[in-house]
């Protein structure tokens, strides 16, 4: 029932019902009554959910660097600063494009072209998956419904500003001890924050150069295709030649054989008269010795 539920959630919408009636009867045919009713009761998704799920299933490998892209970006926002946060927002926004222009041809692929807003429907369920680890959850089923929305953005850490705790009297100072000890896990935290951002960016590079790699790959089978289709075609057109000669042929072959059959029956009776006149001549000298009394 699993894997029904999967494949119908990768069908087009348009034919999610049909499918989802068939699924449900063999079911019940097989005696899967509670699998039936379960399939029975699974909604249609809307087109920008489809072409989500479709990537998931059609490109396991990217979807999965993919979310790991999401959970380094959630770790790396929490700390970064404004130049931070400005880089890998421009890195994440490739990233989507990319990757939302992918499901796009994978829609394409399966006969569905996506309208402006659902590719915008599309781009914000995978902006959600960034963003918001409960998306990336319900996108990793595989069997989104409707499109999913994202947080108004990644936000950083939350600590509260100098100055903004109110008038309150000053805490004594730390003895130089707890200064060293304070300033030692400060630099830890730097550290671990650093290799969060390093790694939050190594993570979207990578993405980046798989989603280069994966486009240049479609547009070498792309150009396989068009290939194939002008072979196609022109050995098509190689046929209705050589067809067109087959029906000159047969057509010659028939008149040829008419002609043969015309000839044949001409002969026949030219035959038929040889014999005749043969007859008749035998006759003639026959009874001509016979009034001469065979002197001639």
């Amino acid at each position: 029932m699993e894997a029904d539920l999967d494949e119908l959630y990768t069908t087009p919408p348009s034919a999610f019902v049909p499918r989802r009636e068939t699924l449900a009867a063999a079911a019940r045919t097989a005696g899967r009554a509670d699998d039936a009713r379960r399939i029975h009761a699974a909604r249609r998704p809307t087109l920008a959910a489809w072409a989500a799920n479709l990537l998931l299933r059609s490109q396991p490998e990217e979807s999965r660097q993919f979310l790991e892209l999401g959970s380094a970006l959630r770790e790396a926002y929490r700390d970064l600063d404004a130049a931070g946060l400005k880089d890998l927002s421009a890195q994440r926004r490739r990233v989507v494009a990319a990757l939302s222009q992918q499901a796009a041809q994978l829609a394409r692929d399966a006969g569905q072209r996506l309208s402006e807003p659902v590719q915008q429907d599309l781009e914000a369920t995978l902006r959600a998956v960034l963003a918001d680890p409960d998306a990336a959850d319900q996108w990793a089923g595989g069997r989104l419904v409707t499109a999913l929305t994202p947080p108004s953005d990644f936000q950083p850490g939350t600590a509260p500003a100098a100055g903004k705790a109110g008038r309150r009297s000053s805490p004594p100072a730390p003895r130089p001890a707890a200064r060293a000890s304070k300033k030692d896990e400060l630099a830890e935290r730097r550290r671990a924050r650093q290799q969060q951002v390093d790694q939050a960016r190594e993570a979207a590079e990578a993405a980046e150069q798989h989603l280069r790699e994966e486009r240049a790959r479609q547009a070498d089978v792309d150009a396989e295709l068009q290939q194939a289709r002008e072979r196609t075609e022109q050995a098509h057109q190689r046929m209705a030649a050589v067809e067109e000669q087959m029906r000159q042929a047969r057509e010659e072959c028939g008149q040829a054989e008419s002609a043969q059959e015309e000839a044949e029956e001409r002969s026949r009776s030219a035959a038929d008269a040889l014999t005749r006149a043969e007859r008749q001549a035998r006759e003639s000298a026959q009874h001509l010795r016979r009034l001469t009394g065979g002197t001639t």
